[in-house]
């Protein structure tokens, strides 16, 4: 009766069984067990003490408080209009530069050629700029993205400093009018100090306007932790004064992943940096922004 008539004030104990079932749930979904229990942890204390509105199951309320809770991690703090960010920087004077991280083998230069067709078709003007002088072919794969692409490839070939490789390419780019520099860089494993010290160098002495991390939609909590390992890098050898982490993330094989979807959520929860884009699929168009709405019916269909 109380709970048809709205008198009801749910417990912790009611709610227990139910957000236990949520939290497996979050988890067989690809997310972090930690991040799924720290959220419907969260939910708990929102909701007891709470009346149950009238003729309303246990539930059902505590599914749209998890919805609500997801919706906020998931909803940027700040502009992923990249295209508005870079209309807007034309009057600086100097190319809007996005430099892409991430370790070996996750797509990150497939990713790159992604976001300059993408661009290309909204009438950017766009460079790439060859900065992984470390890995053999990587100069040899842009150059066929920027031929395939109709767009200039700036390079200086192999065992160069890239922090210098890039300033030169934001150089060049700034002297022929240039909107976008898009920089990619080594594939290096998170634990590798040299290459980490490499590439907090060249964000610090080029401050790129976007650092996107790109990472692999299905590796769950191993991807957050290359996450937090890159972040952890660029604090420890970028002096605080300059301090710059990762703005965003990019997601790929989005495509292969079915309703499991997590990583997007654990990521932004670990970061509180937005998933801008989605790679679901191997051609240059197969790029999308993430739908929150879509990400949040996934979770919890």
């Amino acid at each position: 009766l109380d709970s048809a008539t709205g008198n009801k004030v749910l417990t912790a104990e009611e709610l227990a069984p139910v957000l236990d079932a949520m939290r497996q749930q979050l988890i067989s979904k690809n997310v972090a067990s930690e991040i799924a229990l720290n959220i419907t942890e969260t939910v708990k204390a929102t909701l007891v003490g709470q009346k149950l509105a009238s003729f309303t199951r246990v539930k059902t309320m505590v599914t749209q408080a998890l919805k609500s809770a997801v919706m906020r991690v998931l909803t940027p703090k700040k502009s992923t209009d990249i295209l508005h960010e870079i209309i807007s920087n034309r009057r600086s004077g100097k190319p809007y530069t996005i430099v892409f991280v991430g370790i070996n083998g996750v797509g990150k230069s497939t990713s790159l050629a992604k976001v300059c067709y993408y661009l290309k078709q909204h009438n950017i003007k766009v460079m790439i700029a060859a900065c992984d002088t470390f890995r053999s072919g990587a100069v040899e794969q842009l150059r066929s993205h920027a031929r395939c692409l109709d767009v200039p490839l700036f390079e200086k070939g192999y065992l160069k400093d890239p922090g210098e490789v890039a300033k030169a390419a934001i150089d060049e780019g700034t002297a022929n009018g240039f909107d976008v520099v898009l920089v990619d860089t080594a594939g290096r494993m998170q634990n590798n100090d040299k290459l980490m010290r490499e590439l907090a160098k060249l964000v610090q002495i080029n401050d790129p306007n976007l650092l996107l991390f790109v990472g692999e939609a299905l590796v769950g909590n191993d991807g957050i932790d290359q996450l937090l390992m890159f972040n952890k890098a660029l604090q420890t050898y970028i002096p605080r004064a300059q301090a710059h982490e990762v703005d965003g993330i990019v997601l790929t094989k989005f495509d292969t992943i079915d309703d499991k979807v997590g990583a997007t959520l654990s990521m932004s929860y670990k970061t509180g940096q937005p998933v801008m884009f989605v790679g679901t699929g191997q051609k240059y168009t197969h790029l999308k922004k993430l739908n929150v709405n879509s990400v949040i019916r996934a979770l919890f269909s």
